[in-house]
């Protein structure tokens, strides 16, 4: 049984990255992160999977091209969402499952010249949302349907030290109440692929 219902409850959530101690020093551990009500009581948690040497190759090299999954736990460590990243040179794509292994759609990226952008999906690759980042508010992603904003994430700054030297990033994630479950979640997933491949540093390119 899907367990993305609780989802619904948030008309707001915060997304920040668990700072590991070797980013200091330039080294790309599992992504982590914890997910938290706007007041800052967590709610889930989300870490990258591939603990292997060639696991630590990858994120070494290969930035935001690897293949890599990321699992979402609620508190008692029952999973909520696991979100599946192939291969990708260009156009980065990010497949979304629920707990039980359903596929809820996906966020795959567009080109775009002067904006960070992509479209959400649903299961069938019908368009969701657009989301487009222009480059004079490269920290703000509005989620539009039919021309009309439904969510939105906003990268918030950190601070000096973090933004320059760290990987660890925090995002608000704002839900307007129409969306559905599904959609909800997949917008938290959202946030992860526009940390992943916006702001990792080894994603840089």
């Amino acid at each position: 049984m899907s367990n993305i219902g609780p989802l619904a409850a948030y008309p707001a959530l915060l997304v920040r990255q668990r700072r590991e101690l070797g980013e200091f020093f330039g080294y790309e551990s599992r992504n982590k992160y914890e997910v938290l009500t706007a007041e800052g009581h967590p709610v889930l948690y989300a870490a990258e999977s591939g603990k292997g040497f060639g696991a630590v190759l990858a994120r070494q090299f290969f930035g935001h091209w690897r293949t890599f999954e990321i699992h979402v736990f609620d508190m008692y460590r029952n999973p909520v969402l696991r979100a599946v990243h192939p291969f990708r040179f260009f156009f980065q794509r990010l497949e979304v499952f629920d707990a039980s292994g359903n596929l809820l759609g996906a966020i795959q990226q567009r080109f775009a010249l002067f904006s960070k952008r992509f479209d959400v999906l649903d299961p069938a690759g019908n368009l969701l949302f657009t989301v487009s980042s222009p480059f004079w508010r490269m920290w703000t992603f509005p989620f539009e349907r039919a021309g009309r904003q439904v969510a939105v994430i906003a990268k918030k700054w950190g601070g000096v030290v973090r933004e320059l030297f760290t990987d660890a990033d925090t995002f608000r994630v704002d839900y307007q109440p129409e969306l559905s479950p599904p959609e909800r979640a997949l917008v938290l997933a959202a946030s992860l692929f526009i940390d992943l491949q916006y702001f990792e540093k080894k994603a840089e390119a």
